[in-house]
């Protein structure tokens, strides 16, 4: 069964270790995803942006397959399935969906209206058991239509909004989507360090996981950060697995390809880099 993803970031910030997201867009990512955490005695948090729940058809087909998989594979381990930058109209689909868990993305609002929509949904969150994130301050770079210039946050709005009761808070640090330029300075610690000081043990999440250099991912984990999202370092490793098995001119026989054949490689390779983060967050056997 789904569960909202608290309890499991409270732990792995008492612990010192971050819950990796893993990011889905079909049924093999999932099977990857689940099955390595299960491997690896992991918690995991599924992320959805609107966009991959829109190339799945909706988000009621994406949890009713999340939730059959999860029975279907005996996954013993914490799962949440958790909307990735929400819109308003968006939160309210998953919840009524039966999502475990939401992001409302109300970075782009001026603060007073981040606030009040914020509200709204952490009292509706708080009635049905699930969990929900915030942001204040944006994310650098773009994802599926959110675009994000990768303002540092203000550590006085960040308190102003895990004040709400949200379960937890991304704060911008200068984190970006997508790869990371050559020219990249880094992330903020000086911005994460006043934000940690103002929200206090409000567990605190990294977007934008792929490509920040490993000390720079245990630094953020020991200043605060109990979640970090991974999406495009999976599509890169199913991209380029994949490519290599089509140039390789396997599986033609004069018929095409078996699409479970075409797709194995891909699916090997995100389980590779779903291991490969989850232990560098240091949540294998935190199950």
């Amino acid at each position: 069964m789904l569960v909202s993803a608290k309890d499991m970031l409270e732990k792995a910030r008492d612990g010192q270790y971050a819950v990796g997201q893993f990011n889905i867009n079909n049924l093999e990512w999932t099977k990857a995803v689940l099955l390595t955490a299960e491997e690896l005695k992991s918690p995991v948090i599924l992320g959805v942006s609107e966009g991959a729940g829109k190339y799945m058809t909706g988000y009621k087909t994406v949890s009713a397959m999340v939730k059959a998989m999860i029975e279907e594979l005996n996954i013993t381990v914490p799962v949440a399935l958790h909307l990735d930058h929400g819109s308003y109209d968006g939160c309210y689909k998953c919840i009524e969906a039966g999502f475990s868990s939401i992001m409302f993305d109300g970075s782009h609002y001026p603060i007073a209206e981040n606030v009040e929509k914020t509200t709204e949904l952490v009292k509706v969150c708080a009635e049905k058991g699930i969990s929900i994130e915030a942001e204040v301050g944006s994310i650098g770079g773009e994802e599926d239509g959110v675009v994000g210039m990768g303002e540092c946050a203000d550590p006085d709005e960040c308190k102003q909004i895990a004040d709400l009761g949200v379960t937890m808070l991304a704060a911008g640090i200068g984190n970006i989507h997508g790869k990371y330029p050559e020219n990249w300075a880094g992330l903020s610690f000086e911005t994460l360090a006043a934000v940690k000081d103002k929200v206090g043990g409000m567990p605190l999440v990294l977007h934008g996981g792929t490509g920040i250099p490993e000390d720079q991912i245990k630094k953020a984990i020991s200043l605060g950060v109990a979640k970090i999202n991974v999406n495009t370092e999976c599509q890169l490793t199913f991209a380029a697995a994949t490519r290599k098995y089509i140039e390789a001119g396997k599986d033609l026989e004069g018929k095409g390809f078996d699409p479970r054949k075409l797709l194995a490689p891909g699916t090997e390779a995100i389980k590779a880099t779903v291991r490969e983060k989850m232990e560098l967050f240091g949540s294998v056997g935190k199950a």
